[in-house]
């Protein structure tokens, strides 16, 4: 059966599918847009491929979508390497209402997870999210991969060494997350350190991402002293009025954060790490070009 005479369900078929490719795309890129663009060229190719010549649809996709995600991250190293400022992905946002979507999309997608998965090669990621976090067996992944069994299960064992802290590291529990990212909405734009001091632990780490496009700090900033430095001195240059024309509590990547509509007229994305009670990491996403899947979500005004 050809692909021009294929059944009008084959399509609902790969619909069946599309959340977990987006999801394995999304893991292996940290981008929601390139994810996108793997997922229909993984259906182009589905559309023009022989049905009865696929015996498991999910694994073929799995394939497909694995290898065009390796081929992309070739590319990828040399623009995170070339980057301007600190790296993040681009935010993973969730309504905080959609409680069946947070709990679908964003099952081991936090940012920390995220930048960890940065550390490892393109195999080690590959194989490591197709293992740990899908569930796939290292059989499928050898054939997926084209690579032995063996040495599948050493590139996770390597990927799992490295990143097996952050996987567990930042477990809090709901309500105290959201309470500490609204009170450090509030003490952050108004430079309170006082407050800031009781949210973030001593060794925090804040990162901006604003890619060269906007302005943001080069460098992630150590520590609880430098952090409130940052935002006191953010506060007293805008004249203690650091507030955003608008502002929306979200989900980012699985945990509370904002969505905000800067005075420049542009997005922001702020998401946290939580560990004992406090604030451990702080990733504000600045880019325009990571947030342009979000722009729906601005009220008409």
């Amino acid at each position: 059966m050809s692909a021009e005479t294929r059944q009008p369900d084959s399509a609902a078929e790969f619909e069946s599918h599309r959340r977990f490719l987006g999801g394995l795309a999304y893991r292996m890129l940290g981008s929601v847009a390139e994810a996108e663009d793997v997922v229909q060229d993984a259906y182009l190719r589905w559309h023009s491929t022989e049905q009865q010549d696929i015996d498991n649809t999910r694994a073929y996709l799995t394939t497909v979508v694995s290898r065009i995600c390796l081929d992309r991250l070739k590319s990828a190293r040399h623009q995170r390497e070339t980057y301007i400022g600190p790296w993040l992905p681009e935010p993973l946002i969730e309504l905080q209402e959609d409680i069946s979507v947070e709990e679908e999309l964003s099952r081991d997608a936090s940012i920390a997870l995220m930048l960890a998965l940065e550390r490892l090669s393109p195999l080690e990621r590959a194989v490591f999210l197709l293992h740990d976090v899908f569930e796939l067996e290292f059989d499928e992944i050898s054939t997926t991969l084209s690579r032995s069994n063996a040495a599948c299960r050493q590139l996770a064992k390597r990927a799992r060494d490295n990143i097996r802290l952050e996987r567990s590291r930042f477990q809090v529990e709901k309500r105290d997350s959201e309470r500490l990212s609204e009170a450090f909405f509030h003490a952050s734009r108004s430079g309170d350190t006082e407050v800031l001091s009781q949210l973030l632990a001593d060794n925090a780490i804040l990162r901006t991402d604003g890619g060269g496009r906007r302005i943001s700090a080069r460098r992630p900033i150590f520590g609880l002293d430098r952090i409130n430095r940052f935002f006191a001195g953010i506060a007293r240059k805008s004249g203690g009025i650091n507030q955003p024309i608008w502002a929306r509590r979200v989900l980012i990547n699985g945990a509370p954060g904002w969505l905000t509509l800067e005075q420049d007229c542009l997005l922001q994305a702020t998401g946290f790490a939580f560990r004992d009670g406090r604030i451990e990491e702080i990733y504000i996403v600045r880019n325009p070009k990571k947030l342009l899947h979000l722009t729906h979500l601005i009220p008409n005004r």
